[in-house]
């Protein structure tokens, strides 16, 4: 009984005396735990806020003393500079602007100039390096307008002129070499024997025939059906024709020139000859003869042994393909074959056996 008394006698003392109230206990409770964490947290939060603060204010106090010293450092220069019978000195640069810039100008020269170009000295909302953006993109649109004020390269202007030039004499010489060839008549088949006796005239021929073929072609893809046109097959087709014809650009250039090696001139004669009487078989081995020749060694090998052999001339370098000396040649030669594949389907032949395969 006397210990119960004791125990409440402490208790009551403990209520009584805030001290002792105060004493950790031995047990914490989570959500105590949770609260503790969260107020740490916030107060470092804060903390960092303020250090943030702190030092902003100070970049700012310092970029202030930097502008104010920079003002005074100026002033003294242009109050001289306006003084009453005192040298006009030029402006000096302006400090906002860009170190190490081309247009780096003060903003008394950019008023000058903008003033003399009728242009407003400042627009709403505009800094003054947008004012000096401005003023340079008015002085470049004037240089692109006057060349002699911008002094753009003349030499090079001169050297396109004179490229210009020659190409159209290139042209007009062309067209002239045309206009010379129509009026003969170059209709009929082509005569091989002009082969031997005057190959001059293969030229024209050749190169009107080519030409009417290629036009019959692009007409025929022009007579389609506008649904077979837009399908996927029309438009392989329409770019096939396309193709061929850029590709035969260099070989009607040659022909205008009368510039073909006899061999290949002899090759295509013989190519638009049978093309004319649709004997097409004819007409494709003479192609295989163009593009890669009859000679046992077509890549120009002449000399295979130490020894001279009997059939010696028959490996003759003037036999070695054609198709193989460059680029060009392979794509009009090709070009070829396509308008033999054209003109057989247009003018089918009388004779089942002269159909290429």
């Amino acid at each position: 009984m006397d210990a119960l008394k004791a125990e409440i006698a402490n208790k009551r003392k403990a209520l009584e005396d805030p001290a002792l109230a105060a004493r950790p206990n031995k047990y914490v409770r989570r959500g105590e735990l949770e609260r503790l964490r969260e107020e740490k947290e916030r107060q470092e939060r804060e903390e960092k806020e303020r250090q943030k603060a702190l030092k902003a204010e100070e970049e700012r106090k310092a970029a202030e003393a930097r502008a104010a010293a920079r003002a005074r450092s100026t002033t003294p220069s242009r109050s001289r500079s306006r003084t009453p019978g005192a040298p006009q000195s030029p402006a000096p640069a302006d400090p906002n602007a860009e170190p190490g810039s081309s247009f780096n100008i003060s903003n008394e020269e950019t008023i000058r100039r903008l003033r003399s170009k009728g242009q407003p000295i400042r627009l709403f909302g505009e800094s003054d390096k947008e004012r000096r953006l401005r003023l340079r993109a008015l002085e470049l649109i004037e240089e692109k307008d006057h060349p002699r004020i911008g002094g753009q390269n003349d030499f090079k202007k001169a050297l396109e002129d004179v490229e210009l030039k020659a190409r159209e004499k290139s042209a007009a010489g062309d067209k002239e070499k045309e206009s010379k060839w129509k009026g003969e008549d170059y209709g009929g088949v082509l005569d091989l024997e002009l082969v031997k006796t005057d190959p001059d005239k293969l030229y024209p021929i050749i190169y009107y025939a080519i030409k009417r073929t290629l036009k019959e072609w692009e007409q025929a893809l022009e007579e389609r059906e506008e649904h077979v046109k837009r399908s996927t097959q029309g438009k392989l087709a329409a770019a096939t024709q396309k193709q061929a014809a850029d590709y035969l650009k260099p070989l009607l250039k040659l022909l205008r020139a009368r510039n073909l090696p006899s061999d290949v001139l002899a090759r295509i004669a013989e190519i638009v000859h049978y093309m004319q009487k649709r004997q097409y078989q004819r007409a494709n081995d003479a192609y295989l003869r163009l593009s890669i020749g009859n000679a046992p060694w077509p890549i120009g090998v002449t000399m295979v042994g130490i020894h001279e052999r009997s059939a010696r001339e028959k490996i003759s370098s003037d036999q070695v393909a054609h198709v193989l000396n460059d680029e060009v040649s392979r794509k009009y030669i090709q070009s070829l074959k396509r308008l033999l594949t054209f003109a057989q389907t247009k003018y089918p032949p009388d004779d089942a056996t002269q159909r290429m395969g």
